[in-house]
């Protein structure tokens, strides 16, 4: 039990709010979670110790690696392997503490990859980096199964990820192996959830799950200089803001809900970017492939399919338009084709719609985060139209003038309404 929570207890006591008898029993409590829970400190540094020890190996080999014979340097190669395996072996006959299981985990991983590497150096064996990672992985991946580690599943992603880009950014090849290693780690994300909703890893992997399939996306597309990459990517963060929504993600602090931070800060971000003239410019679905075409719609029926879901289950929130952003921005990337002024003037009053949403949100829920995103949204959106109109230096000062008084108006507003109902409370 901690030191804050004694002194708390104690106050309580004192001021008789509670009993002396309560104050044991929730001391008690506390201590009995506290001993049965893992300790996190022991599994960080065991994964910390077992890099450490495997860099150092890897740099006393590296000064004496042309000194040693073929055969010398094979046994070499294979013995982080073998060790890593002993290690792991040791760890399920004995059952042993989670600590034991991230290291041994994290030990095994970096050896795997160790070992390939040394023996396509000694033989001479050709190949690819993106080969390289997904034999890497593929041969890692029953490590997140087998121990149940956490390490593993993090690391996973990572490399998966890293695969994703390699091959798709610089080699032109579309990484599908990379849907699924990203299926593969989704069970045990799923029994995350279920099992452990208020943990570390499950927050984690609410960030770096959706994280990964935004930076992995562009390694899918075309990569065309086409308006079609911003619809891409608009419903992709539809995407991720609706399942951000979903009952489980929507009961969590927001700050462990990266599906609806990434998908509202992702959504504007597009959508300020696309406000500009130039990205309108020679708009035809024409130029656009048929890979990002398919792209576009296998998102989009997936996002109306997560709606589709909360409504059926009557969790659907009152309306909000940061869920209805992607497909009021489909509708205005089909205007362009027609008339070529229009979709530049709809994505502004698009922005800045978003804009007045997250202030009345920030407003109704009392929340001074989300008001003043909400301003923060406008005064970007104003900021970005000196570039592109001729508007004189006196208009934008009073414009900024303007934008302050509403900062300091709006949050003293917000202000004055929380006293008000905590003294109502209060009374």
């Amino acid at each position: 039990m901690s030191l804050k929570l004694k002194r708390e207890l104690d106050e309580l006591v004192e001021a008789q709010v509670i009993s002396t008898e309560v104050s044991e029993n929730i001391s008690k409590y506390y201590t009995s979670k506290t001993t049965n829970s893992p300790n996190k400190l022991f599994a960080i540094f065991g994964v910390l110790g077992s890099l450490l020890v495997g860099l150092g190996v890897i740099l006393i080999l590296a000064h004496n690696w042309d000194d040693f014979s073929r055969i010398t340097k094979t046994i070499w190669a294979f013995a982080p392997l073998v060790i890593g395996q002993l290690f792991v072996g040791f760890t399920l006959l004995k059952k042993k503490s989670a600590a034991w299981k991230e290291t041994a985990a994290t030990f095994l991983f970096f050896a795997i990859g160790a070992s390939i590497s040394l023996v396509s150096q000694i033989y001479n064996i050709p190949g690819s980096m993106p080969s390289f990672l997904l034999t890497w992985i593929l041969l890692a991946a029953p490590l997140v199964y087998l121990l149940r580690s956490h390490t593993a599943v993090l690391l996973h992603l990572l490399f998966a990820t890293v695969y994703a880009c390699n091959l798709g950014y610089f080699n032109d090849n579309q990484p599908w192996w990379y849907l699924l290693l990203l299926a593969y780690v989704i069970p045990h994300y799923y029994g995350q959830i279920k099992n452990a909703q208020t943990s570390n890893l499950t927050g984690i992997l609410n960030w770096l799950l959706p994280l990964s399939v935004l930076i992995s996306l562009g390694a899918f597309t075309s990569g065309n200089d086409d308006s079609i990459g911003f619809l891409i990517y608009v419903t992709l963060f539809g995407l991720f803001y609706n399942i951000g929504k979903l009952p489980f993600f929507n009961s969590q602090r927001l700050r462990t809900n990266g599906y609806v931070l990434l998908g509202s800060l992702g959504t504007v971000t597009t959508l300020i970017i696309a406000s500009f003239r130039w990205v309108w410019e020679d708009t035809s679905l024409r130029i656009a492939t048929t890979e990002d075409i398919i792209i576009a719609v296998v998102l989009s029926l997936a996002a109306i399919g997560v709606m589709v879901y909360l409504f059926l289950k009557r969790a659907l929130p009152p309306f909000n338009l940061f869920q209805y952003a992607f497909l009021c921005f489909a509708i205005i990337y089909f205007t362009s084709f027609t008339q070529p002024e229009l979709p530049t003037i709809l994505t502004n009053i698009l922005v800045f719609a978003l804009g007045i949403f997250a202030i009345r949100i920030g407003s109704r829920t009392n929340r001074f985060s989300i008001l003043n995103y909400g301003l923060l949204i406008i005064t970007v959106l104003i900021a970005c139209r000196f570039f592109d109109t001729d508007i004189s230096f006196i208009i934008r000062g009073l414009l900024f003038v303007g934008i302050g008084a509403g900062f300091f108006a709006a949050n003293y507003m917000m202000h004055k309404k929380q006293q008000k109902q905590n003294t109502l409370e209060n009374e």
